[in-house]
């Protein structure tokens, strides 16, 4: 992972586990359903994912998307989800959809830095170079991490450190021509 804005930097190291996607590939760019509606081929469409190996004591897990380069002075939280029972391991294509159709029950979404409950796609500043995507499964050792429906993907992740046994986290990018 690259160590320029890196969102776990100064997080404390906990055990890695692995997040995959049929989606898009570690350190690959998104497909153009992954971006967000106002870019050409854009769907805001959440990629699939599946994760293995978290750690044992798991009870559940947090999911989030970021990106540290959005040019905001504090990046852009494009999905966070609370509460995914530990029993689940996998969200179809399309999960974060506006009724969060594809995640399972008890799981919520957050809104994101759109103020929207759902996944937005990237769009990155046209010529602002490339923007990468950190796709992060977190986790916990808690059912129920005890925050409400609207509470910010910030928030989440302040709450989350006290709870966290470990991180999976796959990078994608995306970068949109002047």
């Amino acid at each position: 992972m690259k160590s320029a804005n890196n969102p776990f930097a100064r997080l404390p190291e906990v055990v890695a586990f692995t997040v995959t996607s049929t989606t898009v590939r570690d350190g690959a760019a998104w497909p153009p359903a992954q971006w967000s509606l106002g870019a050409p081929g854009g769907k805001d469409v959440s990629p699939q994912l599946s994760w293995s190996g978290a750690p044992a004591g798991t009870k559940s897990y947090a999911l989030t998307v970021y990106d540290p380069d959005a040019p905001t002075g504090s990046g852009f939280w494009h999905w966070a989800v609370a509460d995914i029972p530990a029993t689940t391991t996998s969200l179809p294509e399309g999960a974060g959809d506006d009724e969060g159709s594809g995640l399972p029950v008890g799981a919520f979404q957050l809104p994101n830095d759109a103020r929207l409950p759902r996944y937005i796609g990237a769009a990155p500043p046209a010529g602002h170079g490339r923007h990468r995507y950190f796709v992060t499964v977190h986790a916990l050792d808690v059912d129920d991490i005890g925050i409400a429906s609207d509470t910010t993907p910030a928030l989440l992740g302040f709450t989350i450190a006290g709870h966290i046994l470990g991180r999976a986290t796959l990078v994608a990018t995306a970068e949109a021509q002047q």
